[in-house]
This record gives structure tokens, C-alpha cells and sequence, in this order.
């Protein structure tokens, strides 16, 4: 039975049992806890927590999932995924343990023509929480399991939470035995190799507290009503019904395995264990990608971006490390597109990007690998010339951290070079970077807000909206908030560190979509018409309610008043022109770049924005001045503005641009300017045509991460201001340079080249003569022991480079007897930076310059390194010169 069947046959099992298909998450949700997506059941948090109330009381999904806790262990193991698909079926105070324990048996053993997937109950085995009488009761009724089946386990495996004080339980896992040839019987408890676990039936019941571990926390007693959250692995399913060794064999992973076996020089499951996994990692990463970016995200260097990098990165080396040396990705994400799009249909709409993306990165990783292929080389060759054969665990962790080279990638250049790896050390000090990692996880993870307190208002219905329409609405005070506490009044003379109001009908805008909140202000009426509230911020609770953050400026406000809510209709104008802008901005990147120029995010507040949208490399000069007229043109076309309500899917067909890893409700409002020129799934605030946007004036485009890029503009009177300056400082400059405007740029043009040519003489006159000085030097070497001396100080504002370069000569100079040259200089910037170089006759006598360059850098607060014939280093105490210099002439009179 093919993946894509068995995800259909699970949502058409619990669909005709009366639950409500809900369409997967992206895998990027706005989670303070989160990364990625990595349960099924996340996008239903606020349901189990309270927060909000579902929209109906049974639902089922299949949840794409990500965890990369264990990116190293991927491939060694055979059942566990990066990327995999969490089916899972959820009641919300309806069905409990009997319900949930009925549809999963019913599905997993009803005959395959009859719509299960045909599994023998007799290889079916469960797991129960300890205590959980009733589960064991309710699987011997349900399902007819024998007690010898049924195994009893403790919190770490049996009871589950989020790790977070919240909703828990005690869960029901499921079973199945592979058979004798998978290892020794005895149930999951005895082997898990043999019994693979397929679904997880949890039963939530309780609120838990605070806590360190999976067992170590409080439960502080029963929720409200019970819940069923439910997991069935879709991988591990489709590796037992296609009768396949591991989740990699699979009909959604084998093509990729194929793929890379037919460029390999080694294939696969050819005995060679530690091909097998470099396999594995290049089908299973190669899938993750895909998804990742499909859902929005570049590489980058921190956060969700590093993890998409870290894991294209491990496809480029192990695919070399299986002798393929030929660029790979482009083959490997078509054939993930192929794969999984009947699923995932979004890989093929969107493949150009997921494909550029992906190719970028490989480009960018192979000059990488040369760059850590020289550092490499330079540690092989000081350990060799250490007479060592070991290369140390400090050298192959900064090759891992630095330049993502894996140990066993170091491990088969050392070989090469007739060297052995330190790998204890290595993984010592991997080992300490993975603590550092968690503790700062453990310091960044939280509770999930307590919204507990607003949840009569979440329930009774969301704040409507009235500023499409109007800047002034008559409104009710529905609830009134101290720093998240209801209260009935707050009055000017209260201590106010945190009030908000929360209105039936509101005029301001919540910020959202990239847009800011309006600013305004809420007054009385009638008998309160002497209170007064200046509004600075509106944020959403739970996506439905408006929560006017406020100062109260006189009177007081009651629960249940009725008020007047004003947006200032100056910022409205601003910010109105700075979000219509920005849909401006973005059609003409995409008309000028063309459509790989996809909005990664934006800012827009009254008469500026920012844009954000992938591209690889800056852009030049003519893009963006191109960019600059298409977007004023359309300024001047004053086109109309139209928004209107429609459904996702047909908004999607007539090609509204929408956010990548945004979620939109099945009623979508579509933002069009000028027809073709502009057509966007938009929630916020808008000029009525084109042109009263204003000039819009690009101030420049720069890099925000891996392949994003960022232009930022002025718009209206802002941009106009900003003409102005521009205006003024030409002139300015013109009347110095005394020659018209046009001529400006000519004339700075040519007195930057003579200034450049006047230092570069000034930098030739300053060697010169410290050549000079370094050849006296070296006529007046002094004689420590057995070796000639140069210790000197250079003139001020040398460089390294310079003192590299005077080491040379000076060491030139000494001719071949035992020599060593130590030169010193305040440069610039406050720095001093110092160079010492050892000829080979001073080397047979023991010296080295990478000992000798510490004592000398120590007086003056530096640290330096290098090799045996030349280091160098930098300090900052300038003080210390003539002390450094005294040092090193003593370790060279003891040596």
C-alpha cells in the first residue's frame, strides 16, 4: 500500500466517524517553544490549554512534523525521520479512552477492501501508564487483546506532556511484532527493534506543573474535560505494509536512495554499514529540506535558517563521502518534488524556489569544503612537522564548527594523509558545545501565555473590525486588563503598568501582517465623557479579540461603558501609504527580478517601509533604480485599490501572492492594485488609489541572512523630506566644488582616485623607509647564545602585512646562521600588532615562532599563533611595547 493511500484511507476512516478534516500546519508556527512543528496535535494547543474553543468537537489530521534534536543520529537507527507525517485523530471533551481505543483498533485490523489496512490482531500488542486500570479493561473489550499482550510502563514512556506546566495524561501506545528475525520476544518492553511502535493514544486528562524531566513534575489535578490526542506514525505504517527493512525503503524515500545509488560508486545495501547511512541521511534530509523550504525558510546561521543549512550541508558530504563528486541537489529535489507532491501539492506549485534555494546552497557549500580542505591541510601538515600522527580533537572540532565538516569526513582525509584523529577530544568537546546548546534551549523554553483570564471573551464572540470603513466607532467596554488580571474599573490615578481595553467594535488596526498598530485614543460617553485613554499598541488575543493597550490620561473606565475609539487619522494616512507601498515595492521586484523574487517578510509604519524576499546576491545598480520607476510609475498610474472577501483556494487561482508559512483561514481578503499590477491575500489597511501613496524612494538594499534580501524606502511626505536632503547636500557640494550639480559626481570621482593615489605614495614613502630602518637593524643585530637577534620596534601605523613583509627582508639579511626577527608597531585603530619569524637554523636549535610569538604578546595584551618559521598576533596595550621587547630577548637568553 502505497504513503499517499495510507494517509488517504486514515482522514476517510475518522471523516466518516464524524470528525472534520483539518489540513496540516506549516511547520513553522508562532511557538516560543518551537523550532518547528514536531506533533501532531500542536496546531490544537490553545484547544487542550483553554485558550480558545474548538470549532468543533472532533477532528483528524495529517500533520507534517519536524525533529532535529538528533540530526547526527539520522540514518544509524531505521525508524526515526527529520521530516515525517503524524496522523492523528483529536476529541475536545467528546469521545474518551473507549472511542479512541475503537477507531484505532477498528482501523488498523478491518481488512484492507474494506478500507483498514488489514493488519493481524495477533501481532497487534499495547502499552498502559501503570496505574491505568481502564485502558487495560477497555483493550481486552475493544479489542479482544490477551493480558500477555497488554504491557504496563512508567511516566517516560506512558505518560505524556509537553514538557511545559499545561494539559498531560496517560497515553496508550500500540504495537507491532516484526517477527523473531527482528530479535528476541517479550514485547515492547523487552525489544523495540522487534516491536515497533505505530500509534500513540493519548488520553488527556490532567494540568501539570512546573518540572525538570518527563517524570519529574506535579500534577496539579484534572482538566476541565477530557481530551484525545492521537499519533500514528505514517512512515513507520507504510514500512510495515510495503513489507521493507526500514522507514528509508519506503515508496516516498527508496527514488532518492536509487537516485544517489546510480551516481555512487558503492550502492547500497551492499554490507557496508556506514554507506547505508550516508544513504539514509541523503533521503531523509533531502525530503526535510524540501518541506522547510517550502514553508518559507532560507539558510542562514541561526535559528530555523542554521538547521536547513546544516541539514543541505549534510547531503553535499555524504554524498561526497560516497564518491559522488559531481552537484547533486538539483537531481535530488526533483525527484523529492515527484515523490511526495499527490501529498503535498505545494512542492510542485512552488519547486522553482525550493529548487533555486537548494542549488544556491550546495554552490556556496563546495567553495566552503575547498576553504576547510586548506585548513585541513595546514593542521596536517604543523602536526606532521610536530612529529606527531594524531591529528588533536581542537583541530577536527573547529573543521565541524567552522566549516561543518563530520568527523568521519576528517577521519577519511586524515587517513589519507597517513594521520589518526583525536576523537575523544573531539566528541569532548562536541559534548560540551551540546550542553551549552541545551542549557540555553532550557532557558529559552516557557510556558505557554496564560490566557486563561480572557477566555469568557474569546468564547462570546471576536472584536469586529470597523476600520476598513471608518476612523471613529462608538464601541462597548467589554473587559478591562491589569498586567493580564480583570478588573472592573481602572482610573487615571491607578498604577498602570499594563491596561488594556477590550472593545465589541474597534476602528484600530491590531498590529499584524508587517503593519503596526494604530495610535489614537478612547474617550468617554455620556456620564464618563471626562474619561480619556491614549491608545499606544493593539495587539490579538487568540487571532479574534483586539486588546487596546492604553495610558489613562483622566477619568475612569467601567467595565460595560460605552466609549468612543478615534484613530488619528494622520497616522492612518502614513501607515496606509506605507503597507500600500510596500504591495507596490513587491510587484515591481517581482516585475523587474522576476517571480523567484518571493516576500520573506515586512515592516511598514507611516511614510516607511522594509521588504524582505529571497534572492541570491546583491542586487545592482540598475535593478534597483529600475525597481525605484517601476513602482513610482505605478504611483502616477493612480491605480484603484480593491479589497475584496473571497475563498483561499480561488484567491490561490487567480494568483494572490500569499506569505510563505503563514496560515490563512478558509476566507481569505485579497488586496488588488490596478488589476494585474498588484494582487495580494491581505488582512491590513489601505490608500484608496495608487497615487495617494506619494513618491516612493528607495534608500538602499542590503543582506538580512542566506539568500533574503532587504530594500527599504521612504514613502509620501517622508519620502519627499528625504528628496529634500538629498537636494540640499548636492548643491552644498556643487558650490564647494564650484561646478553644476551634474558635474558632482565627475569631480568626487576624480578627487577620491587622487587621494588614492596620494596614500598609496604615502604608504610606499612609509615601507621605504622602514625597509631602511629594518636593513640597519640587521646590520646591528645582537647576538643571544648561539643565535643573531633583531627585537625592534617600527614606526607607528604599520599594518601585520607591512611587518610580514620587513620580517622577510630583515630575516633575508641575517644570512644562514641562526636567526630570529621580532617586530613591533602601534598601528592604527589602537591596535599592535607583532610578527616573529625563525630561520631554519634557528629551528635545528629548538626555536619555534608559534612559542616564541606568546611571551612577546603578552606585555602588550595580544594572543598570536602560527607556524614553526613565521606567527604573528595583535594586542591592545601600546604600553607594553618596550616590555615585550625585554621579554622575548629573555626566552631567548634562556633557550
Amino acid at each position: 500500500m502505497q504513503t499517499h493511500e495510507i494517509r488517504k484511507r486514515f482522514l476517510d476512516h475518522f471523516v466518516n466517524a464524524g470528525h472534520t478534516e483539518v489540513p496540516s500546519a506549516s511547520v513553522i508556527l508562532d511557538d516560543p517553544n518551537l523550532l518547528f512543528v514536531n506533533a501532531g496535535m500542536v496546531q490544537f494547543v490553545p484547544y487542550f490549554l483553554g485558550q480558545q474553543t474548538p470549532p468543533w468537537n472532533r477532528a483528524t489530521s495529517v500533520q507534517k512534523c519536524i525533529r532535529t534534536p538528533d540530526i547526527d543520529e539520522v540514518g544509524i537507527t531505521t525508524r526515526h525521520n527529520t521530516f515525517f507525517q503524524m496522523a492523528g485523530n483529536f476529541s475536545f471533551g467528546d469521545y474518551f479512552k473507549k472511542g479512541a481505543i475503537e477507531f484505532a483498533w477498528t482501523l488498523l485490523t478491518n481488512p484492507q477492501d474494506q478500507g483498514g489496512y488489514g493488519f493481524d490482531p495477533e501481532r497487534l500488542w499495547a502499552t498502559v501508564y501503570l496505574d491505568d486500570d481502564e485502558a487495560i479493561a477497555l483493550w481486552q473489550e475493544v479489542a479482544g487483546l490477551p493480558l500477555d499482550r497488554i504491557q504496563r510502563r512508567g511516566m517516560a514512556d506512558n505518560y505524556w506532556s509537553m514538557g511545559i506546566p499545561g494539559p498531560c495524561g496517560p497515553s496508550s501506545e500500540i504495537y507491532y511484532d516484526r517477527g523473531p528475525e527482528y530479535g528476541v520476544e517479550g514485547g515492547p518492553e523487552a525489544n523495540e527493534d522487534r516491536y515497533i511502535e505505530i500509534w500513540n493514544l493519548v488520553f488527556m486528562q490532567n494540568e501539570r506543573g512546573q518540572g525538570t524531566s518527563k517524570e519529574d513534575f506535579e500534577i496539579l489535578g484534572p482538566l476541565p474535560r477530557k481530551n484525545i490526542d492521537t499519533g500514528m506514525g505514517v512512515e513507520r505504517v507504510a514500512c510495515l505494509l510495503q513489507d521493507v527493512d526500514n522507514v528509508y525503503e519506503t515508496d516516498l524515500l527508496r527514488p532518492v536512495i536509487d537516485l544517489v545509488a546510480g551516481l555512487a560508486p558503492r550502492g547500497y545495501g551492499q554490507g557496508n554499514h556506514d554507506d547505508d547511512v550516508r544513504y539514509r541521511i541523503i533521503a531523509d534530509h533531502s525530503r526535510t529540506a524540501a518541506i522547510i523550504i517550502g514553508d518559507g525558510v532560507s539558510p542562514g546561521n541561526e535559528g530555523r535558517g542554521y538547521v536547513l543549512r546544516r541539514l543541505l550541508r549534510r547531503i553535499i558530504r555524504a554524498a561526497k563521502l560516497l564518491g559522488v563528486d559531481q552537484p547533486v541537489m538539483s537531481e535530488l529535489m526533483t525527484t523529492v518534488r515527484d515523490a511526495m507532491a499527490p501529498s503535498y501539492p505545494e512542492l510542485a506549485t512552488d519547486f522553482d524556489r525550493i529548487h533555486r534555494i537548494a542549488v544556491a546552497e550546495e554552490t556556496a557549500f563546495n567553495r566552503t569544503l575547498a576553504s576547510g580542505s586548506r585548513l585541513f591541510d595546514e593542521a596536517a601538515r604543523a602536526t606532521k612537522a610536530s612529529g606527531a600522527s594524531v591529528l588533536s580533537g581542537s583541530d577536527a572540532f573547529t573543521l565541524h564548527d567552522t566549516y561543518g565538516f563530520p568527523l568521519e569526513l576528517t577521519l577519511e582525509m586524515a587517513a589519507e594523509s597517513g594521520l589518526s584523529v583525536d576523537e575523544e577530544g573531539f566528541r569532548g568537546l562536541m559534548a560540551e558545545q551540546r550542553r551549552r546548546a541545551k542549557a540555553d534551549a532550557a532557558a529559552r523554553k516557557q510556558a505557554h501565555s496564560d490566557l486563561s483570564a480572557y477566555r469568557d471573551l474569546v468564547d462570546a464572540g471576536p472584536t469586529e473590525f470597523t476600520g476598513f470603513n471608518e476612523l471613529t466607532s462608538e464601541a462597548k467596554i467589554l473587559g478591562i486588563f491589569v498586567d493580564g488580571q480583570r478588573v472592573p474599573v481602572v482610573s487615571h490615578d491607578a498604577r498602570q503598568d499594563r491596561v488594556e481595553l477590550i472593545l465589541d467594535r474597534t476602528p484600530f488596526y491590531a498590529e499584524s501582517g508587517g503593519q503596526i498598530a494604530d495610535e489614537g485614543a478612547i474617550t468617554g460617553a455620556g456620564a464618563s465623557s471626562a474619561a480619556k485613554a491614549a491608545v499606544t499598541d493593539v495587539q490579538k488575543i487568540a487571532k479574534t479579540l483586539w486588546a487596546h493597550r492604553v495610558n489613562v490620561e483622566s477619568g475612569e473606565f467601567v467595565e460595560g461603558d460605552t466609549i468612543v475609539a478615534a484613530v488619528d487619522p494622520r497616522w492612518r494616512h502614513g501607515a496606509t501609504q506605507g503597507h500600500s507601498g510596500t504591495h507596490m515595492v513587491h510587484a515591481a521586484l517581482r516585475q523587474v527580478l522576476g517571480p523567484n523574487a518571493v516576500q520573506a517578510g515586512s515592516l511598514n509604519r507611516p511614510g516607511y517601509l522594509r521588504f524582505d524576499f529571497n534572492w541570491q546576491g546583491a542586487l545592482n545598480d540598475d535593478q534597483r533604480t529600475q525597481i525605484e520607476e517601476v513602482t513610482n510609475e505605478a504611483v502616477e498610474a493612480d491605480f484603484e485599490v480593491h479589497s475584496f472577501t473571497t475563498g483561499l483556494e480561488k484567491a490561490k487561482a487567480m494568483g494572490a501572492m500569499a506569505l510563505f508559512g503563514e496560515n490563512y483561514p478558509d476566507e481569505v481578503r485579497v488586496v488588488e492594485i490596478g488589476g494585474p499590477f498588484s494582487l495580494e491575500l491581505c488582512g491590513g489597511t489601505h490608500v484608496r488609489s495608487s497615487a495617494q501613496i506619494g513618491p516612493v524612494t528607495i534608500l538602499g538594499e542590503s543582506s538580512v541572512g542566506s539568500g533574503v534580501r532587504r530594500v527599504e524606502a521612504y514613502v509620501g511626505l517622508d519620502s519627499f523630506r528625504h528628496l529634500a536632503k538629498e537636494r540640499a547636500l548636492m548643491a552644498g557640494l556643487a558650490s564647494s566644488l564650484k561646478v553644476p550639480s551634474e558635474e558632482v559626481p565627475a569631480r568626487v570621482a576624480n578627487l577620491v582616485e587622487r587621494l588614492r593615489a596620494a596614500e598609496k605614495e604615502l604608504d610606499r614613502m612609509r615601507l621605504a623607509n622602514a625597509r631602511a630602518a629594518a636593513a640597519n637593524a640587521a646590520a646591528g643585530a645582537e647576538v643571544l647564545g648561539k643565535v643573531r637577534v633583531v627585537a625592534q620596534r617600527m614606526a607607528g601605523g604599520m599594518s601585520a602585512a607591512d611587518l610580514r613583509t620587513l620580517v622577510g627582508d630583515v630575516r633575508g639579511k641575517l644570512g644562514s646562521d641562526p636567526a630570529v626577527v621580532a617586530l613591533i608597531a602601534e598601528g592604527d585603530n589602537d591596535t599592535v600588532p607583532f610578527v616573529v619569524a625563525v630561520n631554519p637554523a634557528a629551528q635545528d636549535l629548538g626555536l619555534r615562532a608559534n612559542d616564541l610569538v606568546k611571551p612577546f604578546g603578552a606585555p602588550v595584551n595580544g594572543r598570536g599563533g602560527g607556524k614553526a618559521d613565521l606567527a604573528q598576533g595583535s594586542g591592545k596595550g601600546a604600553a607594553g611595547i618596550d616590555a615585550a621587547l625585554a621579554a622575548l630577548r629573555a626566552e631567548l637568553g634562556r633557550s
